[in-house]
């Protein structure tokens, strides 16, 4: 189950059906985007926003990151792989039981399933946080690795880190080990509350598989444009 193709995905952070179609319609003349459904898409509008996504042509991230004992995990997996999703992930965190029944229950009777990732830690979180409130002793790019060691040696595709973690993660676990970085921005973008972060262009000099983008693009005054933007930045 491996993918080597590169491609940004737009974070579909919208709360309702409608504002999300509006804004999926401006793509209406353009190749269908990959998109990211994270929670709040998700619990707003359920299965049936993926489904309808995904019958206008788009491929689909669902972004729930599962963490929860290794016999929910499964059995919820089992359930997504049902939505014909193309990527779901979990947080690593869980261990490796849990990565592993997240695997079996994803995998459907015919042997084909999504590409399963797991989440590292979040670009939220920075050095001092991950020291004093996560008490993990450990460096950030310590830790990171072994979540990604973790993930690799559980049969997982790849993982979520940040852009500044994509090319050591590949040297450790292969280039086929799939890298899904949020934390992007343009140069002239805000922050926001991204800690670890990188622009498009140096995303893809840093070998990333997938960059993923929110703010820059849904709340750009040209969401096509900079869409088109990040794909020219990021593949070169």
């Amino acid at each position: 189950m491996k993918n080597t193709e590169r491609d940004a995905i737009i974070a579909l952070d919208f709360p309702n059906r409608e504002q999300t179609l509006e804004f999926l319609d401006l793509f209406s003349e353009e190749k269908k985007p990959f998109v990211k459904i994270g929670m709040e898409l998700f619990y707003a509008s359920g299965p049936d926003m993926v489904r309808e996504i995904k019958a206008r042509g788009h491929r689909i991230f669902l972004d729930l990151k599962l963490h929860d004992i290794p016999n929910t995990v499964k059995r919820t997996m089992a359930v997504l792989s049902g939505l014909d999703i193309d990527m779901v992930n979990l947080h690593a965190s869980g261990g490796s039981e849990m990565m592993k029944a997240a695997l079996e229950g994803l995998t459907r009777p015919d042997g084909t399933r999504p590409l399963l990732i797991a989440v590292t830690q979040l670009t939220s979180t920075d050095e001092r946080m991950l020291h004093d409130e996560l008490l993990i002793e450990a460096s950030m790019n310590r830790t990171v690795m072994r979540y990604a060691q973790n993930a690799a040696s559980c049969g997982l595709d790849g993982v979520v880190c940040s852009p500044l973690e994509a090319a050591s993660i590949k040297e450790e676990c292969g280039n086929d080990f799939i890298t899904v970085t949020p934390g992007i921005r343009f140069a002239d973008s805000d922050a926001g509350d991204q800690k670890r972060i990188m622009t498009p262009a140096d995303a893809g000099k840093a070998g990333c598989d997938y960059i993923v983008m929110g703010r820059p693009i849904t709340k750009a005054s040209d969401p096509v444009g900079a869409y088109r933007r990040a794909m020219h930045d990021f593949l070169g």
